[in-house]
């Protein structure tokens, strides 16, 4: 008798990632693993085509992770001329039951599942354990979010997307009032991805090489961080050290860390997310000394008559790299426990961490 396989895919613009599952043992499950240049293939479908070869047929389900909106189970992967859809898949591979969900949702999907070695703790927070609502805010490129519910009938979670990270952007204080004015100068509306994500960060610095005094960066510095094809590595070097040569590095990173603790304290004021905000996304984990210091807890807190509840929240960050990959193959293999009548529950039974 064959045995029931899921394939799982973390889908972006750069790489994408495609793994398979043996169902029975759930993420522990993992048969094989391998990444792809996505721009080397012209569909999603070419890429699986040339992962599975000829072990299709062993696919009971399939689910995968993509970045931007997906609608009625189709995407449109963002900065990559690929249209993703779960009716088109299922019928060009000859798998049943297929899934596309938002990368973030994926993330979150994972959550209830990796051991606490993935986490580290910026907040222990009076709140935190099992059945309380989570809520995931994942900063890389662009900026994510998604939370997870408690559905007691069911005894699992439901994993809920979001596009909370394109919401209007709100300052806390004179300097960012500053920084939305300057954005709202060069590109309108201003979301919270535009000043907390990779470009975010990039804008920021862009604004305070401009309006800080005296000049805050030396000259060798600033050349060398735009002939870089991503700059946001040299500068988070460059803030964690405190580098003398771009004190603008270590002011940007102040603001970016600002704002993304008050964007993580709406988002766990906004679901009250009293079973831990985890920050995932590519930037956390690369600076966690400057998530540490205090400067993100005293902004995530910063709630007016809501700080006590602010400051009960647990916050961590989600150290595992795969999180987005290994949550599209819980969702997969939940897929091809409950079948067509999935209802993207995790049960509680096989929780590791919640």
């Amino acid at each position: 008798m064959k045995r029931s396989r899921v394939l799982a895919g973390d889908i972006g613009a750069t790489k994408t990632t495609l793994g398979l599952f043996e169902a029975k043992r759930g993420i522990d499950g993992l048969l094989n693993e391998t990444t792809y240049s996505s721009r080397d293939f012209p569909t999603l479908e070419a890429v699986v085509m040339e992962f599975l070869k000829d072990g299709v047929a062993d696919v009971e389900s399939a689910c995968f992770g993509v970045a931007g909106p997906v609608i009625g189970g189709d995407v449109k992967v963002t900065n990559l001329p690929w249209s993703v859809d779960e009716r088109k898949i299922s019928s060009e591979l000859g798998v049943p039951l297929v899934r596309v969900i938002n990368d973030l949702q994926a993330t979150a999907s994972a959550i209830p599942y990796l051991p606490q070695t993935d986490f580290r703790t910026l907040n222990g927070g009076a709140g935190g354990g099992a059945r309380k609502t989570i809520a995931v805010i994942a900063p890389g490129t662009g900026l994510g979010e998604a939370y997870l519910t408690w559905d007691a009938p069911h005894g699992g979670y439901n994993v809920h997307a979001s596009e909370g990270g394109h919401a209007d952007y709100a300052p806390t204080d004179e300097l960012q009032v500053g920084l939305l004015r300057h954005l709202m100068g060069k590109v309108g509306h201003v979301s919270y991805e535009s000043v907390c994500s990779g470009l975010g960060i990039r804008n920021i610095y862009s604004y305070l090489q401009r309006t800080m005094t005296p000049t805050p960066t030396s000259e060798e510095h600033h050349r060398r961080l735009e002939t870089e094809e991503d700059p946001v590595p040299s500068m988070a070097e460059a803030a964690i050290t405190r580098s003398p040569d771009c004190q603008v590095c270590v002011k940007t990173f102040e603001v970016f860390v600002s704002i993304l603790g008050g964007e993580a304290g709406n988002l766990a004021i906004r679901t009250l997310a009293m079973g831990g905000i985890f920050l995932g996304g590519g930037i956390p984990p690369k600076i966690l000394p400057l998530l540490a210091d205090g400067r993100f807890m005293a902004s995530f807190r910063n709630k007016g008559r809501l700080t006590a509840l602010a400051s009960e929240v647990p916050v961590w960050v989600v150290l595992n790299p795969k999180a987005a990959f290994l949550g599209a193959a819980r969702f997969g293999i939940d897929r091809a426990r409950f079948g067509a009548e999935d209802k993207g529950l995790f049960q509680e039974e096989e929780m590791r961490a919640a």
